[in-house]
């Protein structure tokens, strides 16, 4: 069995994007450990226990190779009642930093 060089490209093309694929929801997957840490440091509660990409493109990492470079959003609380968001920002398979808003001050 013989196969055309357009077939062989498009199976390539397929292979690609399956890497790119399991690449994703790996990265995916530090993030959502990048916040859970983060929540456990600055002690907040991630709702949901889920990250949504936001964001995709391309950067330079320190090397200046190519990379992706994705945005992350989730929903967390201080307190359990109000909702808020936050932002993981990811290069590679690199965390960039975590943003969360400033814990509300209580008067007492």
């Amino acid at each position: 069995m013989y196969f055309t060089l357009g077939e062989v490209l498009v199976l390539f093309g397929f292979g690609a994007l399956g890497l790119f694929f399991f690449s994703a929801i790996r990265v995916r997957e530090i993030a959502v450990q990048a916040v859970l840490h983060a929540s456990k440091r600055d002690d907040f509660q991630l709702l949901d226990q889920s990250v949504h990409i936001q964001r995709l493109s391309l950067s330079r990492d320190a090397t200046l190779r190519w990379r992706i470079w994705r945005q992350y959003r989730f929903d967390y609380s201080y307190d359990g009642v109000e909702r808020r968001q936050g932002h993981v920002m990811m290069l590679a398979k690199q965390v960039q930093a975590v943003v969360v808003s400033e814990r509300p001050q209580t008067l007492h």
